[in-house]
């Protein structure tokens, strides 16, 4: 299993951080244009335990893929927590934790994965999945910066 990890300073308050976050409306905004993200399913403005989401995205040389998370753990303004139901992956686990700092909030993703295809899955993680997630997260920590943190 791999995991990767990621914080980063929010600078607004958390109730302003978490609608955003926990609005399944906001996601396409803090994905690379590049990942062709299209929501395929109709969702509420609030997300909920148990909620499913299709998605479409083009990961890897833009070959389309059908992408089904379901909303497990949802604990207001403090975490959530998304699984992968369908998609290219063998398990993914994503963790989103909020701290408020007071003027700011400290905001923590961690995702927990595995690919198929034992040796071959380790063979792509190091030559190309492990470079997209953190291409992905990347270009999350800098709109997230531009919509947040620049004032």
């Amino acid at each position: 299993m791999h995991q990767l990890k990621r914080t980063q300073i929010v600078k607004t308050d958390m109730a302003t951080c978490w609608d955003f976050f926990s609005s399944p409306h906001n996601l396409s905004k803090i994905t690379p244009p590049s990942m062709g993200f299209v929501v395929r399913t109709e969702i509420p403005e609030k997300m909920y335990e148990g909620l499913m989401i299709a998605y479409t995205v083009k990961p890897l040389f833009g070959i389309p893929l059908r992408w089904v998370t379901e909303i497990k753990t949802v604990q207001d303004q403090q975490f959530f927590v998304d699984e992968q139901r369908v998609g290219p992956y063998t398990l993914w686990h994503h963790e989103h934790h909020f701290k408020d700092l007071g003027n700011a909030v400290e905001m923590t993703d961690i995702v927990s994965y595995q690919l198929p295809l034992g040796f071959l899955g380790r063979i792509m993680h190091s030559l190309f999945v492990r470079k997209k997630l953190e291409t992905i997260f990347s270009y999350r920590f800098e709109t997230v910066e531009k919509l947040f943190n620049q004032h």
